[in-house]
C-alpha cells in the first residue's frame, strides 16, 4: 500500500509535476486534431494554430525537464519515485516530439493532394482514429498508473501498422497508373508515416508506464495483459 512522504514539499512537486504533464499531454492531444482537421480541410488558419501549439509544446518540455532534474537533486527519490521522475523524463520527449509529428501533418494542408488523398481516405482516417486513441489511453494510464490499459494500447500498434502497409501499397498502385500524381501521393504517404509515428509514442508511452507500476522493461519485447494496477502519484512503492 501507498505510504505517505514525509515531506509535503516533496509531494507538491509531484503534484506540480502531475499538473504540468498533464497540460502538456493535453496540448499534445489538441495539436494532433487540428492537424488531422487542417490536413483534411486544407486550412492553412488551421495549420498555423498547430504551429502555435508546438511552441507551448516545445515550452512544457524544457520546463518539465527542468522540475525532473530539480527533484533528482533535492529529493534523491528512491524506488517507485525514481522510477516516476525516470518515466517522465521520457514521456515528455515523446510528447514533444508528437507535436512535431503534429506540425508536419499540418504543413502537408498546404499542399495540392491531387486526386491521392480520396483513394486512401478510409484507411487515413482510421489510422488517425487509433492514433488519437491510443494517445489517450496513454495518458490516462499514466495518470491511473493502469498497466491493463498500457498493455492494450501495445497491441493495438499492430493495426495502425497494418493500415500503413495498405495505403503505402495503395498509393504505390495509383502512382504506376497516374504518374502525373507521383508528388501528390508522395504527400499523402508522408502524412501516414507521420500518423504512424505518433501511434509509436503512444507506444512508447505505454511501456514507460509498464516500467514506471512494475518496473519491467518491455521494450522491444511481447508483453502478456498485466494484473497489476496502481495510482500514480500515490506514493512510495517498491
Amino acid at each position: 500500500m501507498p505510504s505517505s512522504h514525509s515531506s509535503r514539499d516533496f509531494e507538491a512537486e509531484l503534484r506540480e509535476l502531475r499538473a504540468h504533464t498533464l497540460a502538456m499531454g493535453a496540448r499534445c492531444e489538441r495539436s494532433l486534431r487540428l492537424a488531422l482537421e487542417a490536413f483534411w480541410t486544407q486550412s492553412p488558419t488551421t495549420a498555423a494554430e498547430v504551429k502555435e501549439l508546438d511552441y507551448k509544446i516545445d515550452r512544457d518540455e524544457v520546463d518539465i525537464d527542468a522540475l525532473v532534474l530539480r527533484i533528482l537533486a533535492l529529493r534523491q527519490p528512491v524506488a517507485y519515485d525514481l522510477r516516476l521522475l525516470a518515466t517522465a523524463l521520457k514521456l515528455v520527449t515523446d510528447l514533444e516530439r508528437i507535436g512535431d509529428e503534429a506540425v508536419n501533418i499540418a504543413e502537408r494542408a498546404e499542399e495540392a493532394h491531387g486526386q491521392s488523398k480520396e483513394q486512401v481516405q478510409g484507411e487515413l482516417r482510421a489510422m488517425a482514429d487509433h492514433a488519437q486513441q491510443m494517445l489517450r489511453d496513454a495518458l490516462d494510464a499514466f495518470v491511473e498508473g493502469d498497466v491493463q490499459r498500457a498493455a492494450l494500447i501495445r497491441s493495438r500498434d499492430d493495426a495502425v501498422d497494418e493500415l500503413y502497409g495498405e495505403i503505402l501499397r495503395a498509393m504505390t498502385k495509383f502512382m504506376e497508373g497516374h504518374p502525373e500524381e507521383v508528388l501528390p501521393a508522395v504527400r499523402v504517404i508522408k502524412v501516414a508515416k507521420y500518423i504512424e509515428r505518433i501511434a509509436d509514442h503512444a507506444t512508447n508511452i505505454a511501456e514507460e508506464v509498464i516500467f514506471m507500476v512494475q518496473g519491467d522493461d518491455v521494450r522491444h519485447q511481447t508483453y502478456p495483459p498485466p494484473t497489476a494496477s496502481a495510482k500514480v502519484l500515490g506514493g512510495s512503492k517498491s
